[in-house]
C-alpha cells in the first residue's frame, strides 16, 4: 500500500494569481452596493463583512498549502532525507514558515479592521477601513512570491517522485552506473527503466512491482555510485545513498565481472566504502553479465575480491546474466528469501514476541513405541528414481566428456533430457481435450470411485419417493409382462383386421351387461369432464358462465321450459301477470305526470290537454305519412310557429326525461330506480364524479404537462446585478 502519494497537492498560484483569486471572489460573494438610507450599523456591517470574508479566502488558501506540503518532522525518514537532498531542508521549511507568518499576519489585520469599523462614524470612514486593511492584505501575499514560486517548483518535481511504500517487502539494487541494474529491474518486474550504454541514464529511482509466494513485492532501481567519500557525491548519488540507509530492504550489490567500464577491485572498494549504510539488511552479491565473461574465468585476484566480500557478510555469491536470463529468477527467489527470514528473526527478537511467546504452549508429538514408520513410497516410484539417477549420472558424464564445465547449464540439459524421454501420465484433462473440450465432453468420474465392490460403481442412483426406495417397489418380471401384453394387444387387433369388424361392430357384439356397464363409463366421462369446465370456468371465482343462448328469452318460453322439467309453473304465472300490471302503472303515471308538467308551462289560449292530444296527433300522423294528417293544414300553428318547431317541443315535452327534470327542478323525489333517496344526495354524487374526472384529467398528463409555473421567477427577484437594465427589478 502506498502511504505517500504528492501527486494529490494543489497547484501554488503566483502572487498576483492569488490576489486576484481572492479579490475576484470577494466582488461575485458579497453584496456590492451600500444604499443610501442605511443606518450607520447596517453599512458598519456592510464593509465588515468584505474584511471578514477576504480574511477567510487568504487564510483557507494558505492553510490548504500548508497542509498539502509533508512536514519533513512528520513524514518517513527516507522522505524526509530525500526533501533534503533534492531542495535543501532548510529552504523548504522556511517557504512554508513564510506561509503560516503571512496567514498570521493577515489574520491580525482583519481582527484590527473590525475594531476599528466598529467606531467608524460615516460611510466614508467605513470605505478607508475597508480599502486600507483589503490594501494590506494584497501587500503580504505581493511579498509571498518568491516563496510561493519555490513551493511551486518543489510541488512539480515531488509529483514526479515514485510512490515508494518504506514499511513493505522491498528489492534495492545498487552498485556502479552500467553494471546492469535497470535491465534487471525491466526483467523481474513490469517497470520500464530507460537502459542506455552510458553512465548515470538512471538519475532518480524507480519503483516496480512483482509477485513471488503470493506476496507483493516492491524493487528499487537506485541512480549509480561513484567510488568517492559522501562530501563529493552529487545529487543523483545521494539519491542512492538515502534508500540505502533508510528503507528495509534486502541489498543486491551488482559487480560486472566483464569489466566493461570500471574494474572490480574499484566496484570492490566501493562496497567497502558505503556497507555501513546497510550493516543490518540482509545482502546478496549478483556477478553480472556472465555472457561476456564466465564466473569460472574469473583471475584469482578479482575471485578472491568477490569471495571476500561474500565472506564479510556471511552471503553468497550468484552469476548471473540479463541478455540471456541465466541466473535470474534464482537471483530473485534468493533475495525475496533472505528478506522474509530476516523479517521472521527480527520479529522473534522484539520483546512483544517474547511477552506473546510465555502465553503459547508448543506441543511437541513424543512417539508412543520405539517403531519406525517411514514414509510410504510406492515401489514403482523408487524404481522410476533408480533409473533416472542412472540415466542422471551417464548425461552428466557424457556432457563432461564434450568438455562442457558449467555445472548449471549441465544440470539444466540433464533434466532437459529426462523430462523428454519420461512417460506422460494421461490426466482428466487430456482425456477432456482428446474428446472435443469440455464443451463436447464430460469425464464420468464415477470411473474413479473406490468402492468395496468394484462393480456397483455404475449403479444407478437410487430414486426416493415418500421416503421409499422406488426400486424396491419394482417388479423385476416387468418387462417380461409388458412384452406378452403388448403382443396380446397386437394378436386382438389382426383378428378384428382379418374380420373386417370395426369399433362400432365390437359395440354391437356387446352382451346388455358390457353395453350398461359401458354406458356407465361414459357417463361418468362425461361428468368428470363436466366438473373440470365448471371448476376452471371463466373469472377468478371459478363460477360458471352463463350461456349466451339462453338471454334475452321471453318468460313465456322460460314458464315451458320449467313445465318441461316438471316445476310447478302457477306462481310463475301470477308473477309475470303481476310485472305486466306493474309496467301498465308504470306507463300511467309517466303519462300523468307529463300532462302535470304540460299544464306547468304557460301557453296562452292552448290547455294542456289540448296540446298534449295534438302532439300525440301529430306524432301519429308523422308515423303515418304527410297525408294522413290532412292536406289541409299550413306550414304554421295557431301560435305562429313552424310546424317542425312545433313538433320538436312537443317531443320533448312528451320524452319522460323532460318530465323527471321538470320534478328534480320542484324539489320532488327522484325517479325510480335511480338509488337515491332524495335530490340533494344525487347533487353530492354528481359533484363527487365531476371532482374525479376533473382529478384524472388533470394529474394522469405527463410530467411536462403537470409543471406548475412560478409566477415570481426567483432569478428575476434576488442576486447581484448584471451590466444590463435594471428596471425589471
Amino acid at each position: 500500500m502506498v502511504v505517500y502519494n504528492f501527486k494529490t497537492i494543489v497547484k501554488v498560484p503566483g502572487s498576483k494569481e492569488l490576489i486576484d483569486i481572492i479579490l475576484s471572489r470577494t466582488q461575485r460573494k458579497t453584496p456590492t452596493v451600500c444604499h443610501k438610507g442605511w443606518y450607520i450599523q447596517r453599512i458598519r456591517d456592510f464593509y465588515a463583512r468584505k474584511v471578514k470574508f477576504t480574511c477567510e479566502s487568504f487564510t483557507e488558501k494558505l492553510t490548504q498549502m500548508l497542509n498539502d506540503f509533508p512536514r519533513v518532522d512528520d513524514i518517513h525518514p527516507y522522505y524526509a532525507d530525500l526533501i533534503n537532498v533534492l531542495y535543501s531542508k532548510h529552504h523548504y521549511k522556511l517557504a512554508l514558515g513564510q506561509i503560516s507568518t503571512a496567514r498570521t499576519l493577515i489574520e491580525h489585520i482583519a481582527k484590527d479592521t473590525l475594531k476599528y469599523l466598529k467606531y467608524a462614524e460615516t460611510q466614508y470612514r467605513c470605505k478607508c477601513q475597508k480599502r486600507a486593511a483589503l490594501g494590506r492584505m494584497a501587500t503580504i501575499a505581493r511579498k509571498l512570491n518568491t516563496s510561493l514560486g519555490y513551493l511551486e517548483r518543489v510541488r512539480q518535481h515531488m509529483s514526479r517522485l515514485p510512490s515508494i511504500d518504506p514499511n513493505t517487502r522491498t528489492v534495492i539494487i545498487t552498485g556502479f552506473p552500467n553494471v546492469g541494474k535497470s535491465s534487471f529491474i525491466n526483467k523481474v518486474s513490469r517497470a520500464d527503466v530507460e537502459v542506455q550504454n552510458y553512465a548515470f541514464t538512471t538519475k532518480s529511482a524507480h519503483v516496480g512491482h512483482f509477485d513471488h509466494l503470493n506476496y507483493r513485492w516492491q524493487i528499487v532501481d537506485t541512480p549509480g555510485i561513484l567510488d568517492h567519500s559522501l562530501e563529493d557525491r552529487n545529487i543523483i548519488e545521494m539519491q542512492a545513498i538515502t534508500a540505502l540507509a533508510h528503507l528495509n530492504a534486502t541489498v543486491l550489490f551488482f559487480i560486472d565481472i566483464s569489466e566493461s567500464h570500471y574494474t572490480i577491485k574499484k566496484q570492490a572498494s566501493l562496497y567497502h566504502s558505503i556497507k555501513a549504510l546497510f550493516s543490518n539488511k540482509p545482502l546478496l552479491v549478483v556477478a553480472n553479465k556472465t555472457d561476456l565473461k564466465a564466473f569460472d574465468a574469473l583471475e584469482p585476484e578479482d575471485r578472491a575480491l568477490i569471495d571476500a566480500i561474500a565472506a564479510d557478510r556471511n552471503t553468497q555469491v550468484i552469476p548471473m546474466s540479463n541478455h540471456t536470463e541465466d541466473g535470474v529468477s534464482k537471483v530473485k527467489a534468493t533475495a525475496c528469501e533472505m528478506l522474509l527470514r530476516f523479517r521472521c528473526e527480527r520479529s522473534m527478537q522484539s520483546a512483544k514476541i517474547k511477552s506473546i511467546a510465555n502465553r503459547i504452549n508448543i506441543a511437541t508429538p513424543t512417539p508412543r513405541d520405539g517403531k519406525e514408520r517411514p514414509a510410504a513410497i510406492p515401489d514403482a516410484v523408487l524404481a522410476r528414481r533408480e533409473k533416472e539417477a542412472a540415466a542422471r549420472e551417464l548425461l552428466s558424464k557424457n556432457l563432461r566428456e564434450e568438455g562442457l564445465t558449467d555445472e548449471e547449464a549441465i544440470d539444466k540439459a540433464v533434466t532437459e533430457q529426462i523430462e523428454s524421454t519420461r512417460e506422460k501420465r494421461v490426466t482428466l484433462k487430456d482425456i477432456v481435450e482428446q474428446n472435443g473440450g469440455s464443451r463436447n465432453f464430460t469425464f464420468d468420474y464415477r470411473t474413479y470411485w473406490d468402492l468395496a465392490n468394484p462393480e456397483h460403481r455404475f449403479d444407478t442412483i437410487p430414486e426416493i419417493m415418500d421416503g421409499k426406495n422406488v426400486a424396491d417397489f419394482f417388479d423385476p418380471d416387468i418387462e417380461a409382462r409388458l412384452e406378452e401384453l403388448e403382443r396380446e394387444e397386437n394378436e386382438l387387433e389382426a383378428a378384428f383386421e382379418e374380420a373386417g369388424l370395426g369399433a362400432d361392430d365390437v359395440e354391437d357384439e356387446l352382451t346388455e351387461e358390457q353395453f350398461i356397464l359401458l354406458q356407465k363409463i361414459r357417463s361418468k366421462k362425461q361428468a368428470i369432464a363436466e366438473e373440470a369446465r365448471l371448476r376452471h370456468g371463466r373469472g377468478n371465482n371459478h363460477s360458471a358462465s352463463m350461456p349466451r343462448h339462453k338471454i334475452g328469452q321471453s318468460l313465456k318460453a322460460a314458464q315451458e321450459r320449467l313445465g318441461e322439467i316438471g316445476l310447478d309453473t302457477t306462481k310463475f304465472t301470477a308473477l309475470v301477470q303481476k310485472q305486466s300490471a306493474t309496467k301498465v302503472a308504470e306507463r300511467g303515471r309517466s303519462r300523468k305526470r307529463a300532462l302535470e308538467d304540460a299544464d306547468n308551462v304557460d301557453y296562452p289560449g292552448v290547455s294542456a290537454a289540448e296540446e298534449v292530444e295534438r302532439a300525440r296527433s301529430r306524432s301519429r300522423a308523422e308515423r303515418m305519412g304527410d297525408g294522413a294528417a290532412g292536406s289541409d293544414e299550413s306550414d304554421t300553428d295557431e301560435r305562429g310557429r313552424s310546424r317542425s318547431v312545433a313538433r320538436s317541443v312537443s317531443r320533448m315535452r312528451n320524452h319522460p326525461s323532460h318530465a323527471r327534470s321538470q320534478s328534480r327542478m320542484r324539489g320532488t323525489v327522484p325517479e325510480r330506480g335511480d338509488g337515491y333517496k332524495d335530490f340533494a344526495q344525487k347533487l353530492h354524487a354528481d359533484k363527487l364524479e365531476r371532482h374525479t374526472w376533473k382529478r384524472e384529467t388533470t394529474m394522469s398528463r405527463t410530467q411536462s404537462n403537470r409543471h406548475v409555473y412560478d409566477e415570481k421567477p426567483r432569478h428575476l427577484f434576488e442576486g447581484k446585478r448584471g451590466m444590463g437594465k435594471t428596471d425589471r427589478r
